[in-house]
């Protein structure tokens, strides 16, 4: 026999199973509804992505190596100075660097099909197949007609609104919403914008999250997160970045605006039978940074890994046993980056004392180093104990100073 899989969604997660798969001979199918989709998103990977998963300078739009952090007050700290010469965090536009993923992956043998799965069908045995209901789309742009396909496997690579993690009852996840507009600014703003990123917290941009100024090809990304799904909120958030950042935005045209959901922690399951869930659709996004592209594409790697070895190179189909190790190996990895990442959140992000005595603790160099070597290479990078008891040190008396200890009401 010879494996057929379905891979749902051709963002980084997706293009990676279907990339992974291909090259082990399996028969794979990927769908994507919207070729030119861009996803609105801060386009920021770290460095460990570039080379684990083969980017080329093409797709990088900014090289960033300086980055501010702007507090409540508006304090600017500037980090950066721990990065070596060839160290770097990546600004991409998703819909660049999703379109070169999805056509290495076709180029390799994954099959195309530019359409919008709209049902799946659940076999009753365990040696049936799935059958995908799907809506191909035409190149003139026009709703074409409605065909099925059926495959051993199926990878949800879908995002935030996975039709596949509906149809196999995967279970809800509370979301935040990513709002963003991209602003052409004058040369000579633009110019400031060349290696720095900004990064602005305090209730008056999101008050669980943080806001962005993201430097890209031709403009800068500006947006802002929060848990707190409301229309109006949203606009209000936004028109607080837009106000903090005014004076570098001045001469600025907007030309998009963008929105999207972003989940805040797992789904209840991310394996049901022979279907398996990868990146926003299995609520890979990390607290704190948000961040969501490097883990979403290492997910759906692992879980095509996973297929191959389990499969012996797509001779046997693989048993819902099978995929969950590659949950087991997952969580394995990078169980505790989430921990930590969401008890930053948890403790930095509750209030505009703990934001103050967040960005004064980002001054230290020994953060700045902890810090950036955790985002660039992905892991909870463990310092000397000198240097952890220092930084435990300064936290605390960063919380104090900041009387960020003191209790607060939710909001």
């Amino acid at each position: 026999m010879s494996l057929r899989v379905a891979v749902v969604g051709s963002g980084p997660a997706g293009s990676s199973a279907a990339e992974t798969l291909v090259k082990a001979g399996i028969e794979t199918y990927l769908f994507e509804r919207k070729l030119d989709n861009a996803k609105p998103c801060g386009g920021a990977i770290p460095l460990c992505m570039v080379e684990e998963f083969d980017l080329p300078p093409s797709i990088i739009d900014r090289r960033v190596r300086k980055m501010k952090m702007i507090s409540p007050s508006n304090i600017e700290v500037n980090i950066g100075d721990t990065l070596k010469d060839d160290e770097y965090i990546g600004m991409c536009r998703r819909e660049v660097m999703d379109g070169f993923m999805r056509d290495r992956a076709a180029k390799l043998g994954a099959k195309l099909i530019n359409g919008t799965v709209y049902a799946l069908d659940i076999p009753k045995s365990s040696n049936q197949p799935y059958t995908l209901h799907y809506t191909e789309h035409r190149e003139d742009g026009l709703v074409g007609d409605n065909k099925s396909l059926q495959v051993d496997l199926v990878i949800g690579a879908d995002g935030a609104n996975s039709r596949v993690a509906k149809a196999i009852d995967a279970g809800d996840y509370n979301y935040a919403i990513a709002f963003q507009e991209r602003i052409r600014l004058p040369e000579d703003k633009m110019a400031y914008y060349e290696d720095l990123a900004e990064m602005y917290v305090g209730n008056d941009v999101s008050p669980d999250f943080y806001a962005w100024v993201f430097p890209k090809y031709d403009h800068v990304a500006v947006g802002t997160g929060t848990m707190r799904v409301n229309q109006a909120k949203i606009k209000q958030l936004q028109a607080g970045i837009r106000a903090r950042a005014a004076k570098r935005l001045e001469g600025g045209e907007i030309i998009k605006v963008e929105a999207h959901p972003i989940p805040e922690h797992p789904r209840p399951r991310r394996v049901v039978g022979r279907v398996a869930l990868v990146g926003d659709a299995a609520g890979t996004v990390t607290k704190s940074s948000g961040e969501g592209i490097y883990f979403a594409a290492k997910s759906a790697r692992m879980c095509a890994e996973t297929i191959v070895e389990f499969s012996n190179g797509g001779q046997r189909i693989p048993t819902e046993d099978d995929l969950k190790v590659y949950l087991k190996r997952w969580d394995r990895q990078y169980g505790m980056t989430y921990k930590v990442l969401d008890l930053l959140q948890t403790v930095f992000y509750r209030s505009d004392a703990t934001r103050e005595a967040f960005v004064e603790m980002c001054s230290d160099i020994d953060v700045q180093k902890l810090t950036f070597d955790s985002y660039l290479y992905k892991t909870v990078v463990p310092a000397n104990p000198l240097v952890q008891m220092k930084i435990t040190a300064k936290t605390v008396g960063s919380l104090i100073r900041g009387h960020a200890l003191a209790p607060t009401r939710s909001w």
